[in-house]
């Protein structure tokens, strides 16, 4: 043999054996941060919680590739090609156009909230997937008009109040009924306990860069890193190595730290945080600062409250349960959930919401919903498991519970069963 075909050879070993040594070290450095193994295409798939990874579905298109600027929504989506959702519809969000003004030939329910609630409205395309809570009225009660009902998608993955209110406020005069599920994403940011429960999420930057300003560039250094760390987890081989695993896990890191450092502004006297900035008086104070929190969620329900009358439209509210309260986790869960203990706290707004009945709102706690299912339901932290063509068990629970709920808020009439 040649010695340069032996020095090629020689090379070609050295540095198989080094990649090899790379991955062992990647995947045992992983194996000991969970206490288990967990196959590298499973890690890149908790990079993105199940909401963002249905809508990216099979295609190169990342998530905020999806997103597109709202003047009052702060973001929704969009159905341009190439990272489009041709399921997006007349407002940005899923599933059936919204209309105009209120249908003679449907009882029209607007159901907004979080991505928990986009995907009881259905996210996916319907049909073939189902319509979790439309169908559950349909199959078991009859409307007050005495036309079926048709359930609106008015939520989408990120939102939170005062985006649940602003949406209703704006269609409130072409639907019979709201009904808004959430309090995940509102108990989520509270722990930042230096800003409004308005202040938008990361999704806000994401489809409004120019709010970076003279740091653009910052928020275009984090776009760029994003894309790639995408990119090579999509390649067939390296999506299945633990270490390019590790080197996306740090890309997007990183890729936040520069959006979250751009979004800051630096020096500058207006920025995107200093618009919600808390009294400087309630920074560093726990209890005051969650008493702030809750009173501007009450208030966005009470708003909502006082539109619906205003505009003959019945109104129904709940508060979603969390893997952290109420349900006897499986292993899976347990795993899938994240480790921030958060459910102390969420009780605690939960029992501050609850005290809007007093006041005669509707408001229903969701949070017992599992407490007697053994099985697996949640999928990742907050959303629950489904299968590829959109059914899911847990929200088929959810639908009935808050069918029953729902029939006794607006005085449902139940049909009578199938013979």
């Amino acid at each position: 043999m040649k010695r340069w075909a032996f020095r090629l050879i020689t090379a070609l070993v050295g540095v198989a054996l080094s990649l090899g040594a790379v991955e062992l070290m990647a995947t045992l450095w992983l194996w000991q941060e969970d206490g288990y193994y967990t196959p590298a295409d499973r890690l890149f798939e908790r990079t993105q919680n199940t909401f963002v990874r249905d809508i990216t579905r099979g295609s190169d298109c990342r998530y905020v590739d999806t997103l597109f600027p709202h003047p009052y929504l702060a973001f929704v989506h969009h159905a341009n090609p190439p990272c489009g959702d041709a399921n997006i519809n007349n407002v940005g969000l899923f599933n059936d156009d919204f209309p105009t003004i209120r249908r003679g030939d449907r009882f029209t329910i607007l159901l907004t909230g979080g991505s928990v609630a986009s995907q009881l409205g259905q996210s996916a395309k319907a049909p073939p997937a189902p319509k979790f809570l439309e169908e559950e009225l349909n199959r078991h009660y009859i409307s007050p008009n005495g036309q079926p009902f048709l359930v609106l998608n008015g939520a989408d993955g990120g939102w939170k109040e005062p985006q649940q209110f602003i949406l209703f406020a704006m269609y409130a005069g072409s639907v019979d009924a709201v009904v808004t599920l959430d309090g995940y994403n509102e108990i989520y940011f509270f722990p930042l306990a230096n800003e409004r429960l308005e202040s938008p999420l990361s999704n806000f930057i994401d489809a409004n860069p120019f709010v970076a300003d003279e740091n653009f560039g910052d928020a275009a250094i984090g776009w760029v890193m994003g894309r790639f760390a995408g990119a090579l987890s999509r390649l067939p081989v390296v999506g299945h190595s633990h270490a390019v695993y590790m080197i996306v896990r740090g890309i997007e890191s990183l890729a936040k730290h520069q959006e979250f450092f751009a979004a800051k502004g630096h020096s500058k006297r207006t920025t995107l945080l200093g618009l919600f900035r808390l009294p400087e008086d309630a920074l560093g104070d726990a209890k005051r600062t969650f008493a702030i929190e809750v009173g501007l969620y009450r208030k966005y329900k009470r708003g909502i409250e006082a539109i619906a009358r205003d505009n003959g439209v019945l109104a129904a509210y709940f508060l979603q349960p969390v893997p952290l309260w109420g349900k006897q986790l499986t292993e899976e869960e347990r795993r899938a959930s994240g480790s921030v203990d958060y459910g102390a706290a969420y009780r605690r707004m939960v029992d501050g919401m609850m005290a809007l009945r007093e006041g005669g709102l509707r408001i229903y706690d969701l949070g017992d919903l599992f407490e007697d299912v053994k099985e697996r339901i949640y999928e990742d932290h907050i959303h629950f498991i489904h299968s590829s063509d959109g059914d899911s068990p847990g929200y088929r629970m959810m639908a009935a519970r808050m069918g029953r709920d729902l029939a006794e808020a607006w005085s449902l009439k139940r049909r009578a069963p199938e013979k």
